[in-house]
């Protein structure tokens, strides 16, 4: 006779992120964004691009995971960053999910050590912190182009605030003995606490700012 699975296999009583980090305590503040937060319990990140055919299929990939997928970049290759184009740096993570996977580990490492609290905690704090209210898009009058004040949808906002917080880390540590890891904890951090050093929550302000004197 089979013996149950509880004594054939290990199975946790709690399944931590990354084998490290609850989700359960983890609480999303911003009721816009709370349907497009995936918080379900998953030890490893990673879907394997399932959600990529399928119609907003990526609101249902985990937010760690998204935050990996965003880190897979080179930088700004076609406009300026905190003050530079960074077309070569850090494009050993592109294509490479494991090694992007390490990388943000390492972030939440670094996190936990500096905040004592957990580190996906402050990453909703950072998202919710660095995701624009609204935007400004183009309108054509009589062959005249204006710029008009939009709303952003959820989903954008939440792609927004992920591709800044990214885009910030790679600015902290470019040209610099920083590493992505120590570049993309600071920058989670000074989001989370509304800091204007932070890349990424003062690109929220610019684009709030602009768009407040487009109405």
């Amino acid at each position: 006779m089979a013996k149950p699975l509880t004594e054939r296999f290990f199975i946790p009583k709690e399944i931590k992120v990354m084998g490290r980090w609850s989700v359960e305590d983890v609480e999303v503040r911003d009721p816009s964004l709370k349907p497009y937060i995936n918080l379900e319990p998953r030890l490893l990140p990673h879907t394997h691009g399932r959600h990529a055919k399928k119609h907003f299929g990526k609101a249902n990939v985990h937010i760690v995971e998204r935050l990996i997928n965003k880190v897979m970049r080179s930088g700004g290759s076609h406009y300026k960053v905190a003050g530079h184009f960074m077309r070569r740096e850090h494009r050993s993570l592109m294509s490479k999910k494991m090694k992007a996977y390490e990388v943000v580990k390492e972030a939440f490492k670094i996190i936990e050590q500096r905040t004592g609290k957990n580190p996906i905690q402050v990453l909703i704090w950072a998202i919710e912190n660095a995701a624009p209210r609204e935007d400004t898009t183009s309108v054509m009058f009589g062959g005249i182009r204006y710029h008009v004040a939009v709303d952003i949808s959820p989903l954008r906002r939440l792609d927004v605030a992920l591709r800044n917080i990214a885009l910030g880390a790679s600015a902290k540590c470019y040209r610099t003995k920083m590493s992505y890891a120590e570049a993309l904890a600071e920058e989670i951090i000074l989001a989370a606490n509304k800091d204007p050093k932070s890349y990424a929550y003062s690109k929220k302000l610019e684009i709030e700012r602009i768009a407040e004197s487009s109405r």
